[in-house]
């Protein structure tokens, strides 16, 4: 049977302009999740409902088996979150972050934080103010895994970084679940980084989740194809997702990628990615 790491079913948060739809998700044990949909979607939302910092008005979350609201403080020993914006102080320097932490978390390791700081090349001494973006969110990811989480969180932690620090991370997230029983949930604009670590892919547009899936399954599923108009009216039984006009014809995401290229030789049809998965998902009303 397998095990997850994260289970949410129905949940539902109403605001006064926007509303969260009966989410419903399951991130496998030892995988890597990643979480995708365009600004307002409804991705931090999401995780701001599942760690109860936002009261969800409906659903049920379940992290490494337990409920957040019945054994809140053992769920957080057992997690690392890092959101988009600075976590700590301006006048705070990673020492001083150490020594609070700690009084924080019974795991918190001191010589794996400094391994990261070391890692990283973040100085112990200077102040976060002093941090750039990127180093700021080097040392919160520093920091969320330094008390042996068994489940990271990170809502745009990578936003901040050039490309070889980007990969840096990536690498680190790749290390952290190697053994099977740690996990990732990770909400990011950043495809191309979920293309590359991502076990699943879950797309939230408006406030509903429009697809859960493994990645790779995804991926092989799904396809560009490029025609004229004439040959794209002419098109039957295929599944499309979404459409883009240009002077020179069309070009459509479809599932069912390899059916279609035996059912219309003819016709171009090629391998798609993340990003444009989720450009042309929410280009679906415009068929």
């Amino acid at each position: 049977m397998m095990e997850y790491a994260v289970r949410i079913k129905n949940l539902s948060k109403q605001y006064p302009d926007f509303s969260l739809n009966n989410i419903s998700l399951d991130i496998p044990m030892g995988s890597i999740m990643g979480l995708i949909g365009e600004n307002g979607s409804g991705k931090t939302t999401t995780i701001k409902a599942m760690l109860d910092i936002v009261k969800r008005d409906a659903g049920d979350v379940e992290i490494l088996g337990m409920d957040i609201r019945e054994r809140e403080q053992e769920v957080k020993e057992e997690i690392g979150v890092v959101f988009g914006e600075s976590q700590f102080h301006d006048f705070l320097s990673a020492v001083q972050i150490s020594g609070i932490m700690k009084r924080v978390y019974k795991n918190w390791d001191e010589e794996l934080f400094s391994s990261y700081l070391s890692r990283f090349a973040l100085p112990e001494k200077k102040k976060v103010k002093e941090y750039s973006r990127g180093m700021a969110m080097k040392l919160a990811i520093a920091a969320a895994l330094s008390h042996h989480p068994k489940l990271l969180i990170l809502d745009e932690a990578t936003s901040g970084l050039d490309p070889v620090a980007r990969d840096e991370i990536l690498d680190l997230f790749f290390e952290f679940i190697e053994d099977g029983e740690h996990s990732v949930l990770i909400a990011s604009h950043i495809t191309s980084d979920l293309d590359k670590v991502a076990d699943y892919i879950t797309m939230i547009h408006n406030g509903s989740i429009l697809f859960s899936e493994q990645k790779d399954q995804l991926l092989e599923d799904m396809g560009i194809l490029r025609c004229g108009e004439e040959a794209f009216a002419g098109l039957s039984g295929v599944r499309i997702v979404g459409v883009r006009r240009n002077p020179y014809g069309v070009e459509a995401l479809i599932h069912g990628r390899d059916i279609v290229k035996r059912r219309y030789p003819e016709l171009v049809v090629d391998r798609t990615n993340i990003e444009e998965i989720m450009l042309y998902s929410v280009r679906r009303d415009r068929k």
